[in-house]
């Protein structure tokens, strides 16, 4: 009876030392679950950028070779000039220099009318002071009023009774009104040169306001061409790409507005100055044949 309960407890420990020795592989076993768990993560990060290498529509350097072809560092006007085509760098060239020649009428046709205005008037007061058509003619042919629309005027009245008088003609008696007559003949052949000496340039400026809003739109026409071909060529419609040769286009239309718009106030500003000098030169041209006929009532 006593060695069959030594004999259990000896299997009891046997048993219990197995149940010992076998733990240490259970938690071997159990281990490598955890790895798994932790590479988990790593597949996902190296999964995570394969969306943003398929994200660019255009290719990268294309976008780049843009940036750097207008400077890198934004787009200017000098730069979309520079990197304009040769046609619609023409485009731009001949306007800006119509523009320059536009402002250079503006200060010369200033500076004219400014000193003819001033002539104008030292005329007017020297000639109302005449007594006779010989003062008058003397004042007319006065250095100091040389070229003077109103001087010429008045010279060529009197020139033209003087002739009379030269040819024996009676101009304060029977021959009076035929040599008035011929008189304002001829300061109607003089006043009627006085518009086209008045208004040289302004051809010019009629020209550049009427035409260079569309020469600035055949640039800008030209340009788009050229930027949609860009386009087809490059295989990419990444606004980077097509709009810095887009800005280019309509650079040209700009410079055109730029050379037209003050073309056309020149134009019309310095056609008001030349109607109210005509205007002017209407009244004197009464005043004139009032007055020698005034001086041939008095036989003058």
């Amino acid at each position: 009876m006593l060695d069959s309960k030594m004999k259990n407890t000896l299997l009891a420990l046997a048993g219990a030392a197995v149940l010992m020795a076998g733990s240490p592989v259970l938690a071997q076993d159990a281990v490598p679950a955890t790895p798994a768990t932790e590479t988990a993560p790593a597949v996902d990060a190296a999964a995570t950028p394969a969306p943003e290498a398929a994200a660019p529509a255009a290719d990268p350097e294309t976008v780049a070779d843009a940036v750097s072809g207008h400077g890198g560092g934004g787009i200017t006007p000098i730069s979309m000039f520079m990197d304009a085509g040769m046609v619609v760098k023409v485009v731009m060239i001949g306007l800006i220099l119509a523009s320059v020649f536009s402002w250079t009428l503006l200060l010369i046709k200033m500076f004219e009318f400014g000193a003819l205005g001033r002539t104008t008037d030292r005329f007017l007061e020297a000639f109302r002071g005449a007594r006779t058509i010989a003062d008058m003619r003397r004042v007319a042919t006065s250095d100091d009023f040389d070229g003077n629309p109103l001087a010429d005027m008045a010279a060529a009245a009197t020139e033209e009774i003087e002739l009379s008088r030269q040819a024996g003609l009676s101009v304060t008696g029977e021959h009076r009104d035929s040599a008035i007559l011929r008189a304002q003949t001829a300061v109607q052949a003089v006043q009627a040169g006085l518009a086209g000496r008045l208004s040289g340039g302004q051809q010019f400026l009629a020209s550049v306001g009427s035409t260079g809003p569309f020469v600035g739109l055949f640039g800008t026409v030209y340009g788009i061409m050229n930027s949609f071909i860009g386009i087809a060529e490059s295989n990419t419609t990444n606004l980077a790409v097509v709009a810095p040769g887009i800005a280019e286009a309509l650079l040209a239309t700009g410079i055109g507005l730029f050379a037209a718009i003050p073309a056309v106030i020149f134009y019309n500003y310095f056609n008001t100055r030349i109607s109210a000098y005509g205007t002017r030169s209407d009244g004197f041209n009464a005043e004139l044949i009032n007055g020698i006929s005034r001086q041939l009532d008095k036989g003058a």
